[in-house]
């Protein structure tokens, strides 16, 4: 019986020592695992950069600036964009600026902005919204007759990153075409703005299936508030301290700070080497 009892003991000892090695061994390639995992991911990080991101399926357009005088880094690059016939910057080592326009409804400052366009000779390009098309036909001739570039910016002005169906996105574009078209009795050029900057790769892909150019931007300045607009020092600080070669520049019509200010603008930048053609000398040069 004793050693009965000894024998017992003994194994269970045994099977204690068992338990604990098979603990160990499993704690070991866990922990194996997942340093393998967490040096994958932090390599996958480290070279998901600018230059070769992968577009996610939802995006804000959105700028990581650098010194004055240089292009901003946008969400993703120039050579990717360029895929979908898509941009947000040009030539950066010629001293040309694209200024651009989103006219979304009026409020009586577009006709001053208008008036210094055509005083400089300078020539812009307006991305209209369907509903501004259809409240003001008489801009919109006068954007034609002066020479302008009227671009597209949806009819609605809804988050097109949303829109998942060709049907869908092509009905935004279409509707406004139609209604340029009837009031102007000329073409729309095939420029596209996504509202708000927000897009997807699919929809970057169905703009060229179109037959659609997509502008984003390079150089903005928060002037869209009405009631909130920033001050001359303010906007001067941000559309001359960061012009940079092949800037395209994005300005709102609504915005009285913007319609005060372009006179002094165009002719600062001018005096700065730069000269402001339009997004068609963009595309040619690209």
């Amino acid at each position: 019986m004793k050693l009965h009892l000894t024998i017992q003991g003994q194994l269970k000892k045994y099977k204690k020592c068992f338990q604990l090695l098979f603990l160990l061994v499993v704690a070991f390639f866990t922990g194996t695992t997942v340093a393998m995992i967490q040096t994958h991911l932090s390599s996958s990080t480290k070279t998901s950069t600018p230059s070769n991101r992968i577009l996610l399926p939802e995006e804000n357009w959105g700028l990581s600036f650098q010194d004055d005088g240089k292009a901003p880094i946008g969400n993703t690059s120039p050579d990717d964009l360029k895929k979908y016939d898509a941009y947000y910057v040009g030539n950066p080592d010629e001293k040309t600026i694209y200024l651009t326009f989103d006219a979304g409804y009026e409020n009586g400052n577009l006709p001053k902005i208008l008036d210094t366009l055509k005083q400089h000779h300078t020539p812009a390009t307006f991305f209209v919204v369907g509903t501004f098309v259809e409240s003001n036909p008489d801009l919109v001739k006068r954007m034609v007759e002066e020479g302008h570039a009227v671009g597209n910016h949806t009819w609605s002005h809804p988050d097109m990153s949303k829109l998942t169906t060709k049907e869908d996105f092509f009905k935004e574009l279409d509707s406004v075409e139609k209604k340029f078209n009837s009031i102007t009795g000329a073409k729309m050029q095939k420029y596209y703005r996504p509202p708000q900057g927000k897009y997807s790769e699919s929809n970057l892909q169905m703009a060229k299936d179109f037959g659609y150019h997509t502008f984003f931007w390079s150089l903005a300045h928060v002037d869209w508030q009405q009631d909130n607009q920033p001050s001359k020092e303010q906007a001067f600080d941000k559309l001359i301290g960061r012009i940079h070669p092949g800037a395209i520049i994005l300005l709102h019509t609504t915005s009285s700070t913007n319609a005060e200010i372009l006179d002094a603008l165009i002719t600062k930048w001018e005096s700065m080497g730069y000269s402001i053609k339009p997004l068609e000398h963009l595309i040619q040069n690209s």
